[in-house]
């Protein structure tokens, strides 16, 4: 019997799809919830654009290209060396990894220039947005 209730084990609510399958709502892995969150981290890397020196003011498009690049490079980092040593991981090695990452991609995104001083001011200020508004579900 499938229960539509309550999960005991992981304490959160469930619903039942379309498919019978039971469908978590606290975490939803839909296209949707991942294109809302490259938007998110777009609007971020343009904010961070206009307070940061050395970071280049940029389009749209732009950060929206960056901010894939930037997902798509710390999934590598942490398939590679683990989510302890990624841009997502805290501490000061997760600070110097997203410096790291965002001073990279420049080379790949037309249009963004980053100075290495801006590089880490953005990751300051990208952590701290990100206290506030997470880009990424947890």
């Amino acid at each position: 019997m499938v229960d539509g209730g309550f999960d005991s084990v992981q304490g959160r609510d469930k619903e039942q799809g379309m498919t019978g399958r039971d469908t978590d709502t606290a975490r939803d892995g839909s296209w949707i919830s991942h294109a809302i969150r490259f938007i998110v981290s777009a609007l971020v890397l343009m904010l961070v654009g206009f307070i940061v020196p050395g970071f280049s003011r940029i389009t749209f498009g732009t950060a929206l290209m960056a901010a894939i690049a930037i997902a798509a490079i710390g999934y590598v980092i942490e398939l590679v060396a683990g989510r302890s040593i990624s841009p997502y991981g805290h501490g000061i090695v997760g600070f110097i990894v997203s410096a790291v990452v965002i001073y990279a991609v420049q080379f790949f995104i037309p249009g963004l220039r980053v100075s290495m001083l801006g590089a880490l001011l953005a990751a300051v200020v990208i952590g701290i947005i990100d206290m506030f508004v997470p880009t990424e579900i947890r």
